[in-house]
């Protein structure tokens, strides 16, 4: 695929960049604006690009568009052997997103990304005994001169951290894996990010496939490449971009995750519509009860438009540099209660929740978004069955110390994404009031 042209243009005098498609048509722009105390922001502005495979998945035209929401969406496929393909652009490590149901029935899709004749599948107490046997006989059936060793992780984000990582090494070691060996996350977020970043690390890097259970996983996690562990002082210090050779969505394995984890899944789904995609918000609205009730065709359009959204994102920013970030709306704030509360207790996507709400606040008392849209946010999240504000042991000092360390923090000046104008737009900035963060974190903590 040929690189994506780009030029730059002016807005107001501003300095401004859009971002083109292959194609030719404008799929994201976005322009700097310096304050005059001398602070840069980011505002973004991006348009949906569509992807159009054909009936065997392979890509035959990449086009911009800004397609209409269906009030119904239609399921991925009436065979789950031919599943839905979104592309991950990103030139020669480009790779697919494989979503459908029974997907691990059909050995071929995970077959064509393994190298090599080893593979190391990392999962964890819970997923194993439900889908390592299965997930083993995709890879071997057919293929019986492929060497597959396992490794079982304890269960847990208070568990991602050094000293279970290291199990991880310690059985690719034993197992003499090489160089051409492939690593399979078979998991949530937690072991999509352990194996991932073991992956990176292992004889300085090897293939990794990401099989995801979880709803997170499946539209966040485990797409974009973001690898690592936790650290006591702050969650995701310590990793990786690494992206791996193929995403596996397998949504059948969703029948099997608690209503908690389901829920938690949905605050992910939820930011996408906040920060770029209004439509797909406004389908939310229309569709929670649906997607509580775990209908099929509901999952996996929410999936899919994730997944779309995501891809996207990564293929203009693969790295953070800027509109990538706007992906963690109440992030800063949901990892400040992720550590400050203890790892494990409150689930990442609860967090997360708790965490928009505060970043929408903000957004309000700076005076960038209008009361019918904080009602909005606040209604849906209740609707998904998720916080709307954090534990109530949490405090002011708790999160200033916490968030000091966000790895969203440059020159001194922590950056926050917070919403700005009509749905679907976002800014990310270290560009405002002081004061507007400190009212917030007074409103919802203890003292």
């Amino acid at each position: 695929m040929a690189a994506a042209a780009s030029a730059f243009i002016s807005i107001k005098g501003r300095p401004a960049l859009s971002m083109r498609s292959n194609g030719g048509d404008c799929v994201a722009s976005f322009y700097c604006h310096r304050s005059s105390s001398g602070k840069e922001s980011l505002f973004f502005s991006t348009r949906r690009r569509s992807l159009l495979f054909d009936s065997v998945g392979i890509r035959l035209k990449v086009k911009a568009s800004a397609a209409p929401v269906m009030d119904h969406p239609t399921s991925s496929s009436s065979s789950p052997a031919v599943p839905t393909v979104v592309e991950v652009d990103l030139g020669n490590r480009s790779y697919p997103i494989y979503i459908g149901a029974g997907l691990l029935n059909y050995p071929e899709l995970l077959q064509r990304h393994v190298h090599g004749k080893q593979v190391l599948v990392v999962t964890n107490t819970t997923v194993a005994p439900l889908y390592l046997d299965k997930t083993i006989g995709a890879l071997t059936e057919g293929n019986p001169n492929l060497q597959v060793e396992s490794v079982v992780l304890p269960d847990g984000e208070q568990c991602k951290n050094m000293e279970t990582l290291m199990k991880v090494f310690d059985k690719a070691i034993e197992s003499r894996m090489d160089r051409r060996c492939t690593f399979v996350a078979l998991g949530g977020g937690v072991i999509g990010d352990m194996c991932g970043y073991a992956a990176a690390s292992y004889l300085r890097g090897v293939n990794f496939i990401q099989i995801p259970t979880t709803v997170m996983a499946q539209v966040d996690s485990s797409v974009g490449g973001k690898t690592g562990i936790n650290h006591p002082l702050g969650k995701n210090l310590i990793g990786a971009f690494y992206q791996p050779q193929c995403v596996l969505i397998d949504t059948d394995t969703l029948s099997t995750l608690p209503n908690r984890e389901l829920a938690s899944g949905l605050a992910e789904v939820i930011k996408y519509g906040l920060i770029r995609d209004a439509e797909f918000f406004e389908w939310q609205e229309n569709n929670m009860s649906a997607l509580l009730a775990r209908d099929p065709s509901a999952f996996a359009y929410a999936i899919k438009r994730s997944c779309e959204n995501k891809a996207e994102v990564v293929s203009l920013d693969e790295k953070e540099c800027g509109l990538r970030a706007t992906l963690n709306l109440g992030h800063s704030f949901g990892h400040a209660i992720e550590t400050g509360f203890g790892y494990g207790h409150w689930l990442h996507g609860e967090a997360v929740a708790a965490g928009i709400v505060m970043a929408v606040d903000m957004s309000h008392r700076l005076g960038w978004i209008d009361d019918s849209l904080v009602k909005r946010v606040h209604d849906l999240l209740q609707q998904a069955k998720l916080p709307t504000s954090p534990p109530n042991t949490m405090t002011v000092e708790m999160f200033k110390s916490v968030m000091a360390v966000d790895k969203k923090v440059a020159d001194g000046q922590l950056r926050l994404i917070l919403l700005k104008g009509p749905l679907g737009n976002c800014v990310f900035s270290a560009d405002y009031d002081q004061q507007a963060l400190e009212e917030t974190l007074v409103a919802f903590s203890k003292s």
